[in-house]
């Protein structure tokens, strides 16, 4: 990296945690603190929202998710449009009324203390391990392809966020987003034009989609019913639907980005406007990976994208430079039979262009097979790679620096989004409930702003003793499905099955969580096969009619209704 990427990448991410800092520094109270004193507007909320979810991982995993597999990953997002209008009709009103810090205030009041401390002790599982994979993700990644130190890396980003997150609390979270999201989108777009660019003269968008599509990375849905099939239209629109329920419905790092809304109207319109442009936003996300596809079909792209993990011992054995030369030989005669089609367009060429492709997927996979029996700490998955490796290749001097900067943008802005998260529930949810009961503001917001440091130094600590395992876009996910379904499952019995009462829902939440380890622990050792995308919804389903069987055979007498589960 030249010093002009260096000034960009430090020079952006020092003024985004300045402004956070400076503009949040005169918060008094607890409520400032974490809900910033209900100042936002429709538009923040929004993007603050969208930068939570999408983080590095996010644009460094889903481009090498579209290269490998295509835009098929778009389809789990198809349920969220569904999820936002449910949970601006059914869930916002309630937490509006009853003004609670976090969603699970209002499970106490419409069951009992234990399964509101059950509930969020399962958030705070999931949302503290994610939050040291959001961390962890870039790091690994910027440390491996740039010879950065793995752990320096991982404290710069985690310190960072630390600064500014317990300086300002949920509205620097919210401040800062909104400026993260204008780096990280801004960064795609000049990404997107340097692909196209990098094309051979003649090569268009259009013929890249042409090349794409005979390759079979356009193929959007999928009408498949398998369950083994783990992106498809059925379980975009069901898993989908549950897992965007659960998060952007009941997991705190969520929730609170819309608590802070000035109004009920702000915090729909916030939601909505999430509904309407996430799945554009990932569209265009996967499509720019796609065409990093179609410019290495012409770019000769390496044989394996991680091969800085490669011990120089191992990278000089025979075998794999005798399947190195295959390699450049096979790249070779389909970027000479691509260019025939350039000439021709004949269709039929670029079916030999697809077998082309096959062989030389065939030769990468032997390749690292025989790495992984070579170098017994090689790991063969390298997806997370993909996309950086075309931009130290293929941007010019400066723009480097932006995309880097994008990437920490990412980090900060999703890890800013969990500790402030998981600071407010600690604080609500146990602190407040079992700790300390007074109403001393300044000694609560302390202790809230070290629980954000305690937070941040546990997620940092997450972070360094991590392992990259598999495409990381699908580890953040299937931690989220491995929760999410036991929480959401409580959250529709408190909404929609006021009889079902506090003992049935707690046993019901504690077997579905159980089964749904089991069934991710078979999964693991390939004892069945299925999307973890339906994990959500079978721990969702579970939940509710556990509950429901349960609760005839307790004390069938309803509950009172409360006001707590009134919606006006």
């Amino acid at each position: 990296m030249s010093w002009i990427d260096w000034f960009i990448l430090t020079g952006t991410l020092l003024a985004i945690v300045l402004y956070g800092t400076w503009k949040t520094r005169k918060n008094k109270n607890l409520e400032g603190y974490l809900k910033g004193n209900n100042s936002e507007n429709w538009m923040t909320i929004g993007l603050s929202i969208m930068a939570t979810q999408a983080s590095a991982i996010t644009f460094l995993s889903t481009p090498g998710q579209a290269y490998e597999s295509g835009m098929g990953f778009i389809q789990i997002y198809f349920g969220l449009p569904l999820a936002m209008i449910i949970i601006s009709v059914f869930f916002l009103p309630i937490y509006y009324k009853l003004k609670v810090y976090t969603a699970y205030e209002y499970l106490e009041g419409r069951f009992d203390v234990k399964v509101r401390s059950f509930t969020a002790f399962l958030f705070l599982m999931s949302r503290g391990l994610a939050a040291g994979i959001t961390i962890f993700a870039p790091a690994i990644i910027l440390s491996t392809l740039l010879g950065w130190n793995l752990q320096l890396t991982c404290l710069i980003i985690g310190g960072l966020v630390i600064i500014y997150t317990v300086s300002g609390g949920s509205r620097a979270v919210s401040l800062t987003q909104k400026w993260q999201m204008a780096v990280i989108m801004a960064g795609m777009f000049v990404a997107f034009y340097y692909v196209l660019d990098s094309f051979p003269e003649g090569i268009g968008f259009a013929d890249g989609i042409d090349i794409a599509g005979r390759l079979g990375k356009m193929e959007i849905v999928d009408t498949s019913v398998d369950p083994t099939n783990r992106y498809t239209l059925l379980s975009g629109l069901i898993g989908g639907l549950f897992l965007s329920l659960s998060y952007f419905g009941t997991d705190q790092s969520q929730v609170q980005r819309y608590l802070g809304g000035k109004s009920l109207k702000a915090s729909r319109m916030g939601l909505m406007f999430n509904g309407l442009m996430k799945i554009p936003m990932q569209f265009f996300i996967l499509l720019v990976g796609v065409m990093v596809f179609v410019s290495f079909q012409f770019n000769k792209p390496p044989i394996v994208f991680n091969g800085a993990t490669i011990a120089t011992e191992v990278y000089e054995t025979k075998g794999l430079a005798s399947l190195e030369a295959k390699y450049d030989i096979v790249h070779g005669y389909k970027e000479y039979q691509l260019n025939e089609w350039h000439k021709s367009k004949d269709p039929e060429i670029l079916n030999t262009v697809s077998d082309m492709q096959y062989l030389q997927d065939e030769l990468r996979e032997s390749y690292k097979r025989t790495l992984t029996s070579l170098d017994e700490d090689y790991v063969s998955e390298d997806h997370d790679y993909i996309f950086l490796t075309f931009v130290l290749n293929f941007l010019p001097t400066g723009l480097i620096g932006l995309l880097l900067a994008m990437i920490f943008s990412a980090a900060m802005s999703s890890t800013a989004g969990e500790l402030n998260a998981l600071a407010s529930t600690t604080t609500i949810d146990f602190y407040k409930k079992y700790f300390s009961k007074s109403d001393d503001e300044k000694k609560d917001l302390r202790v809230s702003k070290l629980l954000t440091v305690g937070w941040g130094f546990l997620a940092i600590i997450v972070a360094l003793t991590a392992g990259l395992f598999d495409n990381l876009i699908e580890l953040v996910n299937i931690l989220g499905s491995l929760f999410y379904g036991t929480i959401l499952g409580v959250f529709l019995l408190a909404f929609f099955f006021k009889w079902v009462q506090a003992k049935a829902t707690l046993i019901a939440a504690i077997l579905a969580q159980i089964t749904i380890f089991i069934i991710h622990i078979l999964y693991v050792f390939k004892f069945i096969e299925i999307s973890y995308l339906l994990y959500t919804f079978i721990g969702g389903i579970m939940v509710v009619v556990v509950g429901i069987i349960l609760q005839s055979f307790f004390n069938p007498t309803e509950k009172e209704d409360s006001t707590l589960t009134t919606i006006d």
